[in-house]
């Protein structure tokens, strides 16, 4: 069973009030995988304290970096259950983590920050975490190198 909305509608907020498009069926989620025309954020929301308290707040701090996204969307786990799973399938070779933050490019996973990642940091840690990610992968130069460099 599906989480409250009101419960979860703040915690939704966190994110798309930093202009992260919410997607809530599995067509939306494959949409924007491949209407992406540069790095794709797909974070994976949750109800958990380690979403609420390092998270959500380091995706706030990350996005203050120059280099950042594209385009950014985010599921919601335990309420956007099939979308959750969809944007879990371009996770290859990962467990199902809430929360999780993936960076895509056409498609294929460049960079997934997991719970047990996110979980033993505070926000300013994953915030960097994530500034050196979008550094990486975030960039024109970046779109033209090989994954994993």
């Amino acid at each position: 069973m599906p989480y409250s909305e009101l419960l979860i509608k703040p915690m939704r907020e966190d994110l798309t009030n930093l202009g992260i498009r919410e997607t809530r069926t599995p067509e939306e989620v494959d949409a924007a995988v491949f209407a992406a025309t540069g790095t794709l954020m797909v974070v994976v929301n949750s109800v958990c304290g380690c979403a609420a308290g390092r998270a959500r707040p380091g995706v706030a701090l990350a996005l203050q970096n120059e280099a950042r996204p594209q385009d950014m969307i985010t599921v919601f786990a335990g309420a956007d259950i099939e979308a959750t799973e969809r944007a879990r399938s371009y996770f290859k070779g990962y467990p199902p983590s809430s929360p999780s933050i993936g960076l895509l490019r056409n498609g294929e996973l460049l960079f997934l920050l997991e719970r047990h990642q996110i979980e033993r940091r505070e926000a300013p840690e994953i915030a960097a975490l994530l500034r050196d990610a979008f550094d990486r992968h975030c960039t024109a130069q970046a779109g033209q190198s090989a994954v994993g460099d």
